[in-house]
């Protein structure tokens, strides 16, 4: 399935969701306007869920003289690629991680944070945005990025459907049942959830070969990753949140365990071994 089709099908699902919020909370008037607000949701998802991801991290772009071997490192690697150099972005986050974003790779961003450019050698961090050029050039990045504007949309309306269970009423004109409000406040963030497992796992191993290919060293992300994996969970991202880790070249968190099942990324270790046999 296309990330195209991917990305219409997560848009509808928000829109549906929105809507039979709306009509519990508010009956027809309350389902009128969150048609509204979700061909408003609809749309900036699509065009501007670079931006809000990027404002979700307090992520700034780095110019060439503030760091001009991160530049010239994804000049090259996108060169590899065959697609325009990202715009380069910095997360004010001790944490190392990386993600790309974007709608298209003619309007991509990768972004790093502060603590991968502070732990890794720069043939790991070559590695690492190698990475992020392969999701780019996979066209991966619009997916990633709706998803994760969409399942932070969705806890949104979760809360305020708490609250207006917990506030609110059936109104004398037909307003919505507190108990169905209620019901959709627990079913949201499964639905979250779901858009987040949208996210094939085979997409993390496809920009690991890719960012292998265009890096020419696979043993050097291989290496990263291993770095990144361990300082996870020494030391979660302050930045991030669950509805946008899926986007992080490794879980911003360190949650194991019968969560694991539910990850978008795949077993770290199975990654570095897969990576360790290339050449």
């Amino acid at each position: 399935m296309t990330s195209q089709i991917k990305t219409l099908l997560l848009l509808s699902l928000l829109t549906g969701l929105i809507m039979l919020m709306g009509s519990a909370v508010g009956g027809q008037s309350g389902l009128i306007v969150a048609f509204g607000f979700a061909l408003i949701m609809n749309i900036s998802s699509y065009w501007f869920s670079d931006k809000l991801v990027l404002s979700m991290y307090s992520a700034k772009e780095l110019q060439p003289a503030d760091a001009p071997m991160i530049h010239k490192m994804v000049e090259e690697l996108a060169a590899n690629a065959g697609i325009p150099k990202p715009r380069i972005y910095m997360v004010p986050d001790d944490a190392p991680n990386a993600f790309a974003t974007g709608r298209n790779p003619e309007h991509a961003v990768v972004a790093v944070t502060r603590g991968l450019t502070r732990l890794l050698s720069p043939e790991e961090l070559r590695g690492v945005l190698a990475h992020e050029i392969a999701h780019v050039a996979h066209r991966d990045i619009l997916i990633q990025s709706v998803a994760g504007v969409l399942a932070s949309v969705i806890m949104f309306m979760a809360n305020m459907a708490k609250f207006a269970s917990m506030f609110g009423g059936r109104n004398r004109q037909g307003g919505g049942n507190p108990l169905a409000v209620l019901f959709l406040a627990i079913l949201a963030p499964l639905a979250a959830m779901l858009i987040k497992m949208a996210i094939s796992r085979s997409r993390e191993y496809l920009a690991d070969a890719g960012g292998a290919k265009y890096s020419g060293m696979p043993q050097a992300l291989a290496s990263a990753l291993g770095k990144l994996q361990s300082y996870s969970k020494q030391l979660p991202m302050q930045t991030s949140s669950n509805s946008t880790a899926h986007m992080c070249i490794v879980n911003p968190f360190s949650g194991g365990g019968i969560s694991s099942l539910f990850s978008t990324h795949p077993p770290t270790q199975e990654r570095i071994k897969r990576l360790m046999t290339m050449r």
